[in-house]
This record gives structure tokens, sequence and C-alpha cells, in this order.
């Protein structure tokens, strides 16, 4: 995406046109006291020097003049001297006048010209977060949708949309890659900078049109006969609640073996996913009624609410199930960590090369962690791969599987958390996710995890910030937090839909 010329005279004309009369009035000015001086000089003379003519007779007004005549000569002279000096100090005081006047004229374009300048780079500060939390809540409830489609659908009918979610996928990882470095500092230059911004919201809106374009198409598909499309929902429903139920004693199991906090964790999840299927229970309920009765456009609102919450609830369940897998993973791998751990560590010492600071006590206290009771074994592998992260043979053999085992775990629980708060999750946490995912991709595992987890920790900042939206029914709350509903009606406002910004609110009441 590149931006359009903007058209008309530049920011700073007329600045340049002040510029320009002042410098032409010193120009006249100083001109005119140069070519004033031997005007002045040439006169002098001729005024001291009278012309000689043959005496005459002395008349009584001559001889009455006579004693002045000499001084006539003096009286002139002097006053061309004098008149010399008065033009020379007012064309300086002239050239004066007109720097001042110039000096005056550039801070006050500099004044005009960056005055409005932080709150135009504000302003597009603003615009460039709120179109990547917009592009980004785009392309997560499309993908979240095209499950329920592929049960209806062929692949060969399918593919468009997949395509176009692609695409749209790819303008917004463009877009965070070119945010995050702008929030790096980079560039340095002022407009470079704000062509950056130019850059984010060009290729969030590419995203979003790009989703756009198929929203009437997924709409043909999908809502000729909203019977089958309530069936498809249902029977994801019912899957989905066997496996939350057996969710729970996931949990338990999870606080037993590795203790409070990933049992937390854990139960934090099981409590979520089941909030968005109570509101499931409740908008497929009011889905079949108004199917029953006829009113499809009430029914494919309450149904596209229940998928959404479906699909979360998936989200959560999933999540659930694949940290439990990576936790075993984890702690099998623990004790093989720190004995390559040690190794690298002499080796180093043997070689002269610098030990970071604080690495033996991490792995002390990693030791006495696996003998001391339950533990979270991939919080201990994270702090054995910081720990080592500069040294050489830390990037090799266990350490290096335990450190990419550690950034998928922290950047698929960050994605989670995301996905299903993206009503209360700012761009920040967004960017630095992407940042993990690319950076995982690098591969940097290590770094990856240290920006998926600090993702991870603005995200619950932010939602703690957000707070929980008040609603009179049940589980609405938890689905506007979590963008199945986007709000600003007393039901929780329209599901969200396939599609980009001009479309994904389609099925607002009214």
């Amino acid at each position: 995406m590149t931006s359009s010329l903007v058209r008309g005279r530049p920011r700073h004309a007329t600045a340049h046109i002040r510029v320009r009369v002042a410098h032409a009035l010193v120009g006249a000015v100083a001109g005119a006291g140069w070519l004033a001086i031997p005007v002045l000089a040439a006169q002098e003379p001729a005024t001291a020097s009278p012309p000689r003519t043959a005496p005459a007779a002395p008349t009584a007004p001559a001889a009455a003049a006579a004693p002045a005549a000499p001084a006539a000569p003096r009286d002139d002279g002097s006053s061309a001297v004098d008149l010399i000096l008065p033009v020379a100090v007012l064309g300086t005081a002239g050239v004066v006048a007109a720097y001042s006047y110039l000096r005056r004229g550039r801070r006050a374009s500099g004044v005009a010209s960056s005055a409005p300048a932080p709150s135009a780079s504000a302003e597009s500060d603003r615009r460039a977060r709120a179109a990547l939390v917009e592009a980004d809540d785009s392309v997560r409830a499309s993908e979240e949708e095209l499950p329920f489609v592929a049960a209806l659908v062929d692949e060969r009918t399918l593919a468009p949309f997949r395509h176009a979610i692609h695409t749209a996928r790819t303008e917004l990882s463009a877009a965070f890659a070119l945010w995050h470095r702008y929030e790096e500092g980079e560039p340095h230059d002022p407009g470079d900078r704000r062509q950056a911004l130019v850059g984010v919201i060009g290729r969030c809106a590419e995203a979003g049109r790009v989703l756009d374009a198929r929203a009437g198409e997924l709409d043909r598909l999908r809502w000729g006969e909203v019977g089958p499309a309530l069936e498809v929902a249902e029977g994801a429903f019912r899957r989905l609640a066997a496996r939350a139920a057996g969710a729970r004693a996931t949990a338990s199991e999870l606080r037993g073996r590795y203790g409070s906090s990933v049992g937390a964790r854990a139960a934090g999840c099981v409590e979520e996913a089941m909030d968005r299927l109570v509101f499931a229970t409740a908008r497929l309920n009011e889905a079949r009624r108004a199917a029953d009765l006829g009113e499809e456009g009430r029914a494919v609102r309450q149904l596209r609410a229940a998928e959404g919450s479906v699909a979360q609830a998936g989200i959560l369940v999933a999540g659930l199930d694949r940290t439990a897998r990576r936790l075993r993973e984890a702690a099998a791998l623990v004790p093989t960590a720190l004995t390559g751990a040690e190794a690298v560590l002499a080796e180093a010492r043997a070689t002269g090369t610098p030990v970071p600071s604080g690495a033996d006590g991490t792995l002390a206290a990693v030791r006495e962690e696996l003998t001391a009771g339950p533990y979270d074994p991939l919080d201990a592998l994270r702090r054995i791969t910081r720990a080592l992260v500069r040294l050489p043979g830390a990037r090799t053999g266990v350490l290096d599987t335990a450190a990419h085992l550690v950034a998928r775990a922290t950047t698929g629980e960050a994605e989670d958390f995301v996905a299903v708060h993206r009503g209360a999750v700012g761009a920040d946490p967004r960017s630095l996710l992407a940042a993990a995912v690319r950076t995982l991709a690098a591969p940097h595992p290590v770094e990856a995890a240290v920006l998926a987890r600090r993702a991870l920790e603005l995200a619950e900042r932010d939602v703690r910030a957000h707070g929980v939206p008040e609603s009179g029914t049940q589980g609405t709350a938890g689905a506007v937090q979590g963008g199945v509903l986007l709000g600003g009606e007393p039901d929780g406002g329209p599901p969200v839909a396939f599609g980009g910004p001009e479309t994904r609110r389609r099925f607002r009441t009214g």
C-alpha cells in the first residue's frame, strides 16, 4: 500500500513567501544606501568650489555678501558628509529591521508548523492503534466462523474464503511488523515515521477490504436456509459440552501435580469455557425459537452469537488440553535440561568465557524445586534457558529443545488469552504477540518466549482495566469482553461476523 500525495500548496508556502519579501526588503534598503553615497560625494566638490568669473565692480550687495562667501563651501561640505552618515545609519537600521522581521517570520512559521505536529502525530498514532485492533478482530472472527461454514459446503467452495483470510492475515502481519518497529523508535526521521503510520493504517484497511469483499457471498452460502446451520452449531455445542466436562478433571489433576499457580490458570480456563457455553445455550434456544416462528433475521443474529461463543469455548478447552500435554513434556525434560545447563557452564569456565551472573543460583533453585514438591516445569525450563541464553552452547541440544517448548507454550497461552478477550485487549499486547510469532519462526525461541510473556502480561492488564461489563443476561458479559458481541446495545450488541470494518456489524438490529 502506498499513500497518495497531498495536493495543493505546501504547508510552509506562507513562510517561504515571507522569507522572499524580507530578502527583497533587505536588498532594496542596502542598495539604496550604497547608491546614495556616491551621489552625495559627487555633489560635495561642486558646492565647495564655485565657478570663477571675471571680477566685477563691487556693489553694495556683493560687498555685503563677501564676508559670507568663504563660509559657504564649509557649510555645504559639512552638509554632504552629514547626509552620508544618516543614510548609512538608515540603511543599517533597515537591514536590522528586515533581519528582525525575517527572524520573527521564521519563528512564527516554526511555531505554526511545529505546533500542530504533536497533535497530528498523536492522532495518527491513535488511528493506527485502532486500525490494528479492528483488523485483528476481523481476522480472528472470520477464522472462527469458517469451521461452521466448512460443515455446510465442500472445500472447493470454501477455498476463496480461506484465501481471503490468508491474504488479510498477511497484510495484518505486515502492519504489526511496521508498528513494532515504530514502537522501537525506527525509523528515526519524523517524515519516515509518519509514513510508517500511514503504512500501518493502509495495510489494516487492505486486510479489512479483502474480508469485506467476501462477506456478502458467504451470507448467500450460509443463510439461504437457517435450519442446516442451526443443526451444525447445535452439534458442535454438544460435542464441546462433553469435552468441557472432562476439562474440570484435567484442571484438578494439573493443580495436584504442578502446584497452585498452574491449577489456578487451568481452573480459570475451565470457568471461562463454561461461561461461554452457558451463553451459547441461551442463544441457541433463542435461535431455534425464532427459526420455528419464521423470524429468520432474528434466528441468524442469535445463531451467530452462539457460534462465536462455542468457538471461544473450544479455544479454551483445546488450550487447556495443549497446556497439560506440554507440562508433561516439560516435566520429563527438566532433569536433562539441568544436566545440559551445568555442562554448558563448566565448558564456559574451562574456555574462559564469562558466565552470566546468577546462572548458578538459578540452576540450584530449580534443582531444589525438583525435590521440594509440586512445581511448574515450564517455568523451570524458562528460567534455565534464559539464564544461559548468552552462552554459545545454550542454543544447541537439549537446551534448544527446552527453549522451543517454552516458546511454543508461552506463545500459545498468550494467543488463546487474546483470542477470548479481544473485546478488551489493546494494540500493544497484540503487537508483541505478533512479534513473538515472527521471532519464534526466525527461530529465536528464548527471545520469542520473552515477547510472548510480556504480551500476556499486557493483555491481562488491559482486561483488568477494562473491567467486566454489566449485563442482565447470563453469559453476555463474557461474550462482550470476548468480542463475540460488539456492544452498544442492551443485549450486548450485534454478534461479530465474517468480514472487515464495513460488514462485521451487519447483524445488528434494525
